[in-house]
């Protein structure tokens, strides 16, 4: 499959804002004939605040036809939007981990 996928995952509170993992999955993406849009390429916006950043993702995500899920992504609750939303829209869903009760209550909402 190719097309246009977004990566969603963990990125508040980790080391590096978990750059390293999102890199590296644009990098398998990419290679498997992807256009991605990842959130960890993208500058600081102007507000510098989680709200600023989440608006940027957004408006890339609903560019896509595919959300890829990194692990821990059911505890972060940018991610957990990232993909209500990605499922609202009907994109493709890839998980690198299966959704926990807690995310399936948050996407049925």
């Amino acid at each position: 499959m190719s097309g246009r996928i977004y990566i969603a995952g963990p990125m508040t509170g980790l080391p590096d804002f978990n750059y390293p993992a999102f890199n590296a999955e644009a990098l398998r993406l990419r290679g498997a004939g992807w256009h991605v849009e990842n959130p960890a390429e993208n500058p600081p916006p102007p507000c510098g605040s989680w709200a600023g950043y989440m608006r940027m993702a957004l408006a890339q995500l609903v560019t896509c036809d595919a959300i890829t899920l990194l692990p821990g992504w059911a505890r972060s609750k940018g991610a957990c939007i990232e993909h209500f939303v990605a499922v609202q829209l009907g994109l493709a869903v890839v998980y690198h981990e299966p959704p926990t009760p807690q995310s399936i209550q948050i996407s049925s909402f």
